[in-house]
């Protein structure tokens, strides 16, 4: 199989859970935290799940899989251990135009999920193809040592001073961008002082203050 990957925008997305265990509940926590408007469809749900339906952060439909249930939405998260429903939703997304995702059943994944490790606005993501995602989730772990929590103001500042610089229409080659970002700024973003990190940054970027 071969992977193209991409950074979805999911404010507001329309996606549908089937399934309310654990994996489930995982799935769910990771697209409210991105924004998306989730649907799950399970007879029997953990206490997380339960709560998120309470209070209105998802909605609940407490019943096995139906057809006609892919309907109205964008992407489909299957999280069941029945390779049968992975199997009915997978065939029946191709006349709805949904995208599937069949947990630890590649073959019935129209997109697989990365190990995804955020800083802020900063994500970096680690797939194998679905062939280890024990493998993937080691790297990630092994990045978190690397991609400190300074970053997450980094890539802030950078956004930041990117905006600055388009609004004086000015061009940066980036060249320029690897050294300056590269340099001291890290240091100060480690000790907090963003204005002058943000100085800094610009005067090593070339341009005038």
């Amino acid at each position: 199989m071969s992977y193209f990957p991409i950074v979805l925008k999911m404010t507001g997305r329309r996606c549908l859970v089937i399934g309310g265990g654990l994996v489930a509940e995982r799935k769910i926590a990771a697209l409210l935290e991105v924004g998306a408007e989730v649907t799950v469809i399970s007879p029997e749900v953990t206490p997380a799940i339960l709560n998120w339906s309470k209070n209105n952060s998802i909605q609940l439909t407490a019943r096995c899989y139906q057809n006609g249930d892919l309907s109205g939405h964008e992407l489909v998260f299957v999280a069941t251990d029945d390779s049968d429903v992975n199997d009915r939703v997978y065939q029946k997304s191709k006349s709805y135009g949904v995208w599937v995702n069949a947990a630890d059943d590649p073959a019935h994944c129209d997109f697989i999920l990365p190990s995804v490790l955020r800083r802020g606005d900063l994500t970096v993501a680690v797939s194998s193809g679905g062939n280890s995602p024990a493998l993937a989730r080691l790297i990630r772990e092994e990045l978190e040592l690397h991609f400190t929590a300074e970053y997450a103001m980094l890539a802030e500042l950078a956004g930041e001073v990117r905006d600055e610089i388009r609004r004086r229409s000015l061009t940066v080659p980036f060249e320029n961008w690897r050294k300056a970002l590269s340099g001291d700024v890290r240091q100060l973003l480690a000790r907090g002082d963003m204005a002058q990190a943000k100085t800094h940054l610009l005067r090593d970027l070339g341009v005038s203050l």
